[in-house]
């Protein structure tokens, strides 16, 4: 089985891409994910100016990771031997970079170009403070990093969006516009992790990036977003924790993905099991590239005008499945499902075909036509 894929001209031994983050910090750890299996690594974000992090700087629940990580604390110049030693042991590089300006930005871009980088991630967005953040929602700064960025260096510029936008869409098409070579997101989403009610105090002293499982559904409708509207590769990030996740990304258009939470929380090795995993599904269901999944899902994506009412209502899958509890009845927000001689129903004149139950249930409910 060939898990290859082509990306931004980039030969990849597989799609999947460890994120900026401190996976990635330094050499050491962009060498510890490449052998691991991962098909490229992208750097912890680099800046012009060390910008000491704050500690502690990382918080989890049972839905994901709060980070308050922002950027790396190399300086620049020394990400030239940091870059080394991942393309040392052969290694794909992608530099993660942000700037306050354009030119800024190009300038950090021609020299991690320089540094032996094979493609440049332009962070337009962080969820840290403010600022930067106004650069990802607006079509025209988009357009004006992107476009210098890409004609400063020759490597491909793929360009990282946010998900705190009003128009996904138009991001896009202005970075498509601009030169770049792909679109990856979503960054992580600005949030406060929880409180400790008994002291009255934050988890995190600042606000941060929320990533992990919960942000996955908000990056699923990106990437099949950026997939209607521009004929750009995308790299899915968000919550990717199987090789299901990765392919959901591919069926909404996706060419690669990137992972970052799953990995910090459950080491490096995590990295080689999702590849063996994906593996292992594309050879049971007799594909042979991601180009034959790529995509799949889109075609049952329909805008909201195009949504028909169907007259759809729920029944009981099994009618011999004598099932206990009450969490079937009492979870039917319209009162239709009922028991009967301890034999669950559904009532079709008070269900009103939401599917609620044959998502939660799927071995008891189904969705069936309503003549």
């Amino acid at each position: 089985m060939d898990l290859s894929v082509n990306f931004m001209g980039l030969q990849l031994k597989n799609p999947i891409m460890v994120a900026s983050s401190p996976l990635t910090r330094n050499g050491e750890a962009m060498k510890k994910a490449i052998e691991a299996g991962a098909g490229a690594v992208i750097t912890e974000t680099i800046t012009s100016e060390i910008r000491r992090s704050v500690k502690p700087c990382l918080a989890s629940n049972e839905f994901g990771m709060q980070n308050i990580y922002f950027f790396s604390e190399y300086a620049l110049e020394d990400w030239e031997y940091e870059i080394e030693q991942a393309k040392d042991c052969g290694g794909t590089v992608i530099a993660n970079i942000v700037a306050y300006s354009a030119s800024e930005m190009a300038y950090i871009a021609k020299r991690v170009e320089k540094f032996g980088a094979d493609a440049v991630e332009l962070c337009l967005s962080t969820p840290y403070g403010d600022g930067i953040e106004v650069l990802a929602s607006e079509p025209e700064k988009v357009y004006e990093f992107v476009d210098e960025v890409v004609k400063a260096v020759e490597i491909p510029v793929m360009v990282k969006l946010s998900p705190s936008v009003n128009n996904v869409a138009k991001l896009a098409k202005a970075a498509e516009k601009a030169g770049a070579a792909a679109i990856s997101g979503i960054n992580t989403i600005r949030s406060i992790l929880g409180v400790d009610i008994e002291k009255g105090k934050t988890l995190l002293p600042t606000y941060g990036g929320y990533s992990g499982p919960a942000i996955r559904p908000i990056s699923l409708a990106f990437t099949a977003t950026v997939a209607q509207a521009t004929n750009l590769p995308i790299c899915g990030i968000g919550g990717i924790d199987t090789y299901y996740h990765v392919l959901e990304y591919m069926m909404l258009g996706a060419n690669t993905v990137q992972i970052c939470t799953s990995a910090i929380l459950n080491g490096y090795g995590h990295i080689r099991k999702l590849i063996q995993d994906l593996e292992k599904w594309m050879k049971d269901h007799h594909y042979e590239s991601f180009e034959q999944i790529r995509g799949k899902a889109l075609d049952s994506l329909k805008s909201f005008e195009e949504m028909k009412v169907e007259p759809y209502i729920a029944d009981v899958a099994d009618d011999e499945n004598d099932t206990g509890g009450k969490e079937y009845e009492s979870s039917c927000v319209y009162g239709a499902i009922y028991r009967n001689e301890n034999r669950l129903k559904v009532d079709p004149e008070k269900c009103t075909g939401c599917g609620l139950c044959a998502n939660r249930w799927p071995d008891i409910f189904k969705m069936i036509w309503k003549e």
